[in-house]
């Protein structure tokens, strides 16, 4: 008896230990996590912040205050996975709990909480039950370990995976053994191969080149592509890379210095440093940025071919962040401004993909699709005129570096009344400059031409003009594309309070304004008070009153446009003329004849395509179905070869203005809102995906033209066509969409996040 209660002890000690040996993190577990997990905890909007992209986050655990917070009145400390902690200890000290350990004779939280999912499966293929929030607005409960019990009992149907078909069984025991031998966690670094160690070391020879010239180009590059996820052409290794300061040089370890921005004080000696990223790409955040040896000998050649010197090395503050054109006033303007062009869809994926991953801040000012076109910079005052830009440099300085929420009104009337002076200024100046012509549209590459699409609190940016002929466009000139940048990407702070996030939104709203506005100069004098009119409706006008410099309504164009549609004339002759820069010609949605498909398609797609075009260019007030579809859903058309092609079927919501920051709601036009069909996933953040045959297409899309309610809409299409959150297969029909965009875009492919993916 005593020899076998001896063995069972010797068992039950070794068991786990012989667990841990044959289960690994990094060929087991991760997997799984990366399958069921990362769609959701990934980026600043992860529940509870727990990310389980990578073992560091894992090991880090989770934390009960939320990254996005409108509201908050004092800023709270970063907590940026990989940045501003590396070891367990350190995360401990900021409040994160652990999901792994155990808690005395307790499971681990993670245990329980999948064990919670498991015991309670949703019914296949079933609606969600209504009392179930899966809004991104929903509050987190995030019970530390010794509250669970009590969680348990008030939320029996919140436990994990999320609101979705669950685990696999093998993928839960194998989650269950890992966690019971203590979550063992071996991730090895990632590594650089040896070729793209070749052009890392390349690029960070030019970057911590000595002198003051190469100092400052460097800081200006840091701070323009430190959000990039960078990669090297034709480098073997498919390893991506962020660029970073850090404390030590080339050859030793990098020691990252976390400052809260990019371009704080970092408080000693800087080196530019590649870094190889290490957890999971997800798509939301990852805005990829080639490099090559041709792309660093033309920066070179940008920056450091003329004969310029720095007068003074600019220090750090909020004075400086302020004002990037003042601290770089040393930089040659065109050569800032040429390479902000070059990569010009990166820099605008920033605005919309970077520390705003969620979108909100970003989104709300933005209309539901606009193209953007981009000012030539042979034809840009602050680029041509140095008494210009002289005048206007220090016009150009932006709000949300102090956050008293006491200063914020008076900080808010300075930065509006520096605004506007500037607005002046540009008026009057380009009033005397030649008349806007062709000539003054950069058509320099493919980036010349960009589409956005905006699906609420987030949005989509892609080369080349996709959909129908948008209400608004921007055109941008240099200090409009770097006031946005800096605005939404170097000086915010997502950890910010209320005054931060206010201020940095509201300045946004005059950055729009000026864009669209500079685009009326290319519209006859006549014609430009009804466009703007047409923009601002009802309580936009007030906003014309009270923030917006009036328009030039006098200075002819240079352009011969139809007065009676001088709009869409525009845009017919920029798809002419700029044909061969158009990265996506739209025969979907822009149909001018009999056949409304690509022509590199199968006869069968063709016809999907085809009967996909019904739903373009129509009202909601004539198409009723689009009342009852999320703003971007997936379609997966599938031959019986089993070829597929994905489109995105995206939601355009119609506003009288996009002027206010709040009551969106009461500016809702949805009688107006339509349809574009895109061949492509064009959205990080699915919201709902139907799979159907491509010989059934003709029929998916009748069955949606006859919609008329939210029943027939279930009854008739979701049913027939649609995937669940419940459907057994969802993770294979959710992953599909990412290995399509590895199929057709692969450098651009990322894990998607279905936070918001609808119970429809």
């Amino acid at each position: 008896m005593q020899a076998r209660t001896l063995l069972s002890a010797c068992l039950s000690f070794i068991s786990p230990f012989l667990a841990a040996q044959t289960i690994s993190y990094t060929e087991d577990i991760q997997p799984i996590f990366t399958h069921s997990c990362v769609a959701c905890h990934a980026c600043y909007d992860s529940p509870c912040q727990l990310n389980l992209g990578s073992g560091e986050g894992a090991e880090r655990g989770a934390n009960k205050v939320p990254v996005y917070d409108g509201g908050r009145k004092k800023a709270e400390p970063t907590s940026r996975l990989f940045y501003d902690a590396h070891s367990v200890a350190e995360w401990r000290d900021r409040d994160f709990f652990s999901v792994l350990d155990k808690n005395g004779s307790q499971a681990a939280l993670m245990s329980r909480m999948l064990e919670l999912g498991h015991a309670k499966p949703l019914q296949a293929n079933s609606k969600l039950p209504d009392d179930l929030d899966i809004s991104i607005e929903r509050k987190n409960q995030c019970p530390a370990p010794g509250e669970f019990a009590d969680f348990a009992t008030k939320f029996p149907g919140v436990g994990m995976p999320f609101a979705v078909t669950g685990l696999s069984d093998a993928d839960y025991k194998t989650l269950q053994a890992w966690l019971e031998a203590g979550a063992p966690v071996d991730q090895q670094p990632l590594k650089a191969s040896a070729a793209e160690q070749q052009q890392a070391e390349q690029w960070e020879a030019f970057l911590n080149a000595e002198g003051d010239r190469e100092q400052l180009v460097s800081r200006w590059l840091y701070e323009h592509t430190y959000l990039a996820h960078l990669y090297f052409n034709g480098a073997e290794g498919g390893h991506f890379f962020q660029l970073v300061r850090s404390r030590t040089p080339s050859g030793q370890p990098i020691d990252i210095i976390a400052t809260r921005r990019p371009n704080d004080d970092p408080g000693t000696k800087v080196y530019y440093r590649l870094a190889v990223v290490q957890d999971v790409i997800v798509h939301k955040t990852h805005i990829t940025l080639s490099l090559n040896p041709q792309k660093l000998a033309r920066v070179k050649e940008q920056f450091l071919g003329g004969d310029w010197k720095v007068t003074n090395m600019p220090g750090y503050g909020g004075l400086h962040r302020s004002n990037p054109f003042d601290t770089f006033a040393d930089l040659p303007a065109d050569a800032r401004y040429q390479f902000m062009l070059d990569n010009a869809e990166y820099f605008v994926r920033t605005f919309i993909r970077g520390p705003v991953c969620r979108g909100q801040i970003a989104t709300d000012v933005i209309r539901d699709n606009f193209w953007v076109v981009f000012q030539d910079p042979q034809h840009d005052l602050y680029i041509t005129d140095q008494e210009y830009r002289e005048q206007a440099t220090p016009l150009l300085a932006l709000p949300g570096q102090f956050d008293n929420i006491g200063d914020m009104a008076g900080l808010w009337r300075n930065y509006l009344a520096k605004r506007n002076e500037y607005e002046e200024l540009r008026l009057d100046s380009y009033a005397d400059a030649p008349n806007p012509s062709w000539a003054h549209i950069w058509a320099g590459n493919e980036n010349a031409l960009l589409s956005v699409f905006r699906q609420h609190n987030s949005a989509s940016v892609r080369k080349g003009l996709i959909g129908e002929v948008p209400q608004t466009l921007w055109w941008m000139d240099y200090p409009l594309l770097e006031r946005t940048y800096y605005q939404l990407v170097v000086n915010f702070d997502v950890y910010g309070n209320v005054s931060h996030q206010a201020q940095t939104r509201l300045y946004f709203d005059l950055i729009r304004n000026g864009a669209e506005q500079n685009f009326l100069r290319l519209m006859p004098a006549d014609n430009r008070e009804a466009i703007l009119h047409d923009w601002y409706q009802n309580s936009g006008k007030i906003k014309l009153w009270l923030d917006y410099e009036g328009i030039d309504t006098d200075t002819p164009t240079a352009l011969n446009l139809d007065p009676a549609k001088p709009k869409a004339d525009f845009v017919s002759q920029l798809l002419t003329r700029y044909d061969s820069l158009n990265a996506s010609p739209d025969p979907i949605n822009r149909c001018d004849g009999a056949h409304c498909s690509r022509k590199d398609l199968s006869a069968e797609f063709q016809r999907a395509e085809q009967a996909l075009s019904r739903l373009t260019n129509k009202p909601a007030a004539a198409l009723k179905v689009i009342d009852q579809l999320p703003e971007a859903s997936m379609i997966r058309v599938e031959q019986v070869d089993g070829q597929r092609v994905v489109y995105s079927l995206l939601r355009n919501r119609r506003h009288s203005n996009v002027a206010f920051m709040l009551g969106e709601e009461l500016r809702y036009q949805e009688g107006l809102d339509t349809l574009t069909v895109y061949p492509g996933v064009l959205s990080s953040y699915p919201n709902f995906i139907f799979n159907v045959k491509a010989s059934d297409v003709p029929v998916f899309v009748s069955a949606l033209e006859h919609v008329k309610t939210q029943q027939e809409f279930e009854k008739n299409v979701v049913k027939q066509w649609g995937i669940r959150r419940t459907n057994p297969h969802f993770w294979d029909y959710f992953h599909d969409l990412t290995a399509y965009i590895r199929e057709t875009q692969p450098k651009e492919a990322g894990v998607l996040d279905m936070n918001r993916y609808k119970n429809l």
